[in-house]
């Protein structure tokens, strides 16, 4: 257990100390963006152990944790069976460069579980798992354009790197430079639930669209589910038009159901990009689909991808670990914690008189500081940044760790409890109060 009893003031000594160093060290000081804390302002608290809904950092503050790892962690931090099938597969070696048996065992777990998936290969990352489905769409259809959505974040390879949600959200750069004017011509904008954007853009690309690529739950502008139709609707248009549709499910996917978020809304992509929960908090991403598309993949077929370290035998045990050990009854269970801690969010945010918009679907959730409905990327980046930020620092010296960015998703895991919510909607209400006095 992590000692609750400590008390330290907000934005110690060590973590300052750390962060002083890391920036010297590493641009930023961080291994990536959002960690920085820009959008929110403050010291970043440096990490050290966690141990189930929990965080500890090296000041001794310990925190309720809701970004979870940005979402891995469905069990909780460090389950004990979990680490224990680390350590053994550890023991046997960290790397073989050759196949194992986890490996084979996750595929079939996948396989099994994903409805749309025939076949899958395994990578290192989500931002791997992307950038190698689009080269697989673009070989089968022999086309080279591929449309995604404003807002939407499909990893930091080139191609998606055009208005991309996440960390290039908060940092205000909607494309990063680095990337070329050719590549980025060949990635058209579309604007999430809204289908007839998506008709514009193959009524003026006809024959040159290879794929569109979307979050079936979009989490990268925060969290935005699918209006009624609109995956069905693209679905329709992709396989008029002779492109593939392909799910990015690097966060919905084991998150929203067993199925990922194509179970739950039944529409079925041609490939599924995969991350997060089969890597059981170690780096992992995966692609996978129907047999013929996948089978154009090396050594199958001529489509080129490799990976030194893909389907690590670390990264596959845990995989392994944490798809056997999901359920339906862990499923509803967070389904009422997610409800319970928006409603709780909501009504702290009433009584204050602070505008919020709580969008949800299952173990995830975002609180935008809007009046507005949030549906898609413009309606989310008009919320109030500003009073996110507030509502943070609140937040955190409250002892909660949200995000630390408007638009990411808070998740929820097996080791939250309705105490644990209770005394996030507690600190809420302080939270809101600062908020307020702030307007």
């Amino acid at each position: 257990m992590l000692r609750r009893d400590i008390v330290r003031p907000f934005m110690a000594n060590r973590s300052n100390q750390l962060f002083k160093r890391a920036q010297r060290l590493i641009p930023g000081g961080v291994n990536s963006p959002v960690r920085a804390f820009g959008a929110v302002g403050g010291i970043p608290p440096f990490i050290q152990r966690a141990r189930g809904a929990h965080i500890e950092d090296v000041d001794g503050r310990v925190y309720i944790d809701y970004v979870m790892s940005w979402g891995p962690m469905i069990h909780g931090h460090a389950p004990r069976e979990l680490t224990q099938s680390i350590h053994a597969t550890a023991r046997n070696g960290t790397s073989f460069g050759a196949p194992t048996a986890n490996e084979v065992e996750l595929a079939a777990l996948v396989c099994r579980l994903v409805p749309s998936i025939e076949r899958v290969r395994f990578v290192n990352s989500g931002t791997e798992a992307t950038m190698s489905a689009l080269r697989v769409a673009r070989a089968a259809t022999g086309r080279n354009q591929v449309i995604k959505f404003a807002g939407c974040y499909h990893g930091h390879a080139d191609s998606f790197l055009v208005q991309a949600g996440s960390g290039a959200t908060t940092l205000g750069v909607p494309t990063s430079p680095g990337v070329s004017s050719a590549t980025a011509a060949e990635t058209l904008i579309a604007s999430y639930n809204d289908l007839a954007s998506v008709k514009d853009k193959f009524s003026n690309h006809r024959r040159s669209i290879a794929a569109i690529i979307v979050e079936p739950i979009a989490g990268n502008m925060g969290v935005i589910p699918p209006a009624p139709g609109f995956l069905e609707g693209l679905r329709t248009l992709a396989h008029r038009h002779g492109s593939l549709l392909i799910f990015d499910e690097v966060i919905s996917g084991f998150r929203i159901g067993k199925g990922g978020a194509q179970k739950h809304y039944d529409v079925y992509p041609d490939l599924t990009c995969l991350g997060k929960i089969i890597g059981g908090g170690l780096p992992v991403g995966a692609y996978g689909g129907q047999a013929e598309l996948m089978d154009q993949v090396s050594p199958s077929g001529p489509v080129y991808q490799a990976g030194t370290l893909s389907g690590n035998p670390l990264a596959m045990a845990a995989g392994v670990w944490a798809i056997k050990n999901l359920s339906g009854n862990l499923y509803r269970r967070l389904e009422k914690l997610g409800i319970k801690l928006a409603s709780g969010l909501s009504e702290a945010a009433r009584a204050a008189g602070v505008p919020l918009q709580v969008n949800g679907i299952g173990s995830v959730l975002t609180p935008f500081f809007t009046t507005e409905a949030v549906t898609d990327y413009i309606s989310a980046t008009a919320s109030n940044t500003d009073s996110y930020a507030a509502f943070f620092r609140a937040m955190l010296a409250e002892g909660v760790y949200p995000p630390p960015s408007q638009f990411e998703g808070w998740f929820l895991s097996a080791a939250h409890t309705d105490k644990d919510i209770d005394r996030t909607v507690q600190a809420a209400r302080k939270a809101m109060q600062a908020v307020h006095m702030k307007r």
